[in-house]
Formats: C-alpha cells, sequence, structure tokens
C-alpha cells in the first residue's frame, strides 16, 4: 500500500465550536493531540480521528450537494490517498508520530444537523477511524500516512 498525505489538519478549541485549521499538531501518548479539546480524556482509544478526502467527496455526491468543508465532520486528520479502514489494528506513521488504528469513527445524530436529512446514513462506512497514539510526534500538512512494520506493543 503506497503512503497517504495529511491535506489538512484541525483542532476542536472546545465542545461545540468550530474546528480550527492548522498547519501542524504535537501529539502524545499522555495528552493526544495537544489543543484539541479532548486532549488529555481517558478514552485513548480516540485520541486522534482521521477521514479520507475521497470519502467527503463520496458522502456529498449521495447528499447530492457541494464538496464537504473538511472540518465540517469534526475529524481531526484529513488524508488522501490511502485507504485509512484497510488500516484498522494496524501501526501507522503519521508525520513523525507512530498510531495504532483502533476502529471505525462511526457517525453520530449530529450528521443530520450538521449534513441536513440522510446525513446520518450518507457518512455510514464513509466516516473514517480512530487511533491511539503510540509514539508522540508532530504532523505537518504535506506530511506522509502509511501502514507501519514498527512492532512497539501500544500503552
Amino acid at each position: 500500500m503506497r503512503p497517504g498525505r495529511v491535506t489538512w489538519i484541525g483542532l476542536r478549541p472546545a465542545r461545540r465550536e468550530p474546528l480550527i485549521a492548522v498547519a501542524s499538531a504535537d501529539l502524545t501518548p499522555e495528552d493526544g493531540l495537544i489543543g484539541d479539546h479532548y486532549h488529555g480524556r481517558t478514552n485513548r482509544n480516540r485520541q486522534v480521528t482521521l477521514i479520507q478526502a475521497e470519502h467527503l467527496t463520496a458522502i456529498a455526491a449521495y447528499l447530492g450537494r457541494p464538496p464537504i468543508p473538511f472540518g465540517q465532520l469534526r475529524r481531526n486528520i484529513v488524508v488522501t490517498g490511502i485507504n485509512l479502514h484497510a488500516l484498522k489494528g494496524q501501526h501507522i506513521t503519521l508525520g513523525t508520530a507512530l498510531l495504532l488504528a483502533t476502529g471505525e469513527c462511526h457517525p453520530c445524530s449530529r450528521m443530520e444537523e450538521t449534513l441536513g436529512p440522510g446525513g446520518y446514513n450518507a457518512v455510514r462506512g464513509h466516516g473514517g477511524i480512530t487511533a491511539l497514539i503510540v509514539r508522540g510526534g508532530r504532523v505537518c500538512l504535506g506530511d506522509p500516512i502509511a501502514r507501519s512494520d514498527n512492532s512497539i506493543p501500544p500503552g
């Protein structure tokens, strides 16, 4: 599988606040994504959320609407050129960080509010993945994302 690329990074300053687009972000196993309102919380399996830009295009097509802005689905990292769902359960490199892809990022009931009628069903199967930070580092726009053969056990 060839590497993908990071096309957008967003941090949520507080619950229900719009995401703020940034050029880079720091990740630590202890605190999560620095600057995100979830950082430091105990749900370590969901320290970072990622989605494919290609899936945002598919969701928009299902809804018959123009392209969806990167931050609208509230995922932290948007990537292109790699199948995130094929990485579930795998270690992945993201910039200089090492993550473990822990599962799917399922849609919530807010998708109807955010995307309009049909939003929840349009996102099903296209909501991205969640990840645990195994080794901290920095991610920047344009950085590669790839499956890693690293055997560092999580946590």
